[in-house]
């Protein structure tokens, strides 16, 4: 499992928004080259871009979920299992909530949303 999450975060540190650190290191299991993944998570890094959405690195989970599973009801299911993992952890799984734009209070850092999301993904993968 800390391989891939380890993977995960390796690729945040390296230039890849949120949600392509996570879907990127999935691509193999998703059946998705790089690249395409890359360029189908772009819209989803920074809350969507706004801070107001969910964490890209959760957004991430869902897409690999997606490709995975192909069942609508299984992958909400299994996001729905994420995404209570990672609010039962961290307290929000709402961008600006995470980097405490209003409050000032960082609540967690990317890198460390990146390896949160990752571990739960891996759980329900693995």
């Amino acid at each position: 499992m800390n391989t891939r999450v380890e993977e995960a975060v390796n690729k945040k540190m390296c230039g890849y928004n949120c949600a392509q650190a996570v879907a990127c290191t999935y691509c193999d299991l998703a059946g998705v080259d790089e690249d395409t993944m890359k360029n189908i998570t772009h819209a989803f890094a920074v809350g969507m871009g706004t801070m107001e959405g969910n964490c890209g690195a959760v957004t991430g989970a869902g897409v690999v979920l997606g490709m995975l599973n192909k069942d609508q009801r299984k992958t909400f299911t299994d996001i729905r299992q994420i995404m209570t993992q990672f609010k039962d952890r961290n307290g929000t799984v709402i961008c600006k909530e995470l980097k405490g734009l209003e409050t000032g209070e960082v609540l967690r850092e990317c890198n460390d949303c990146v390896r949160d999301a990752a571990e739960f993904l891996e759980k329900v993968v693995g």
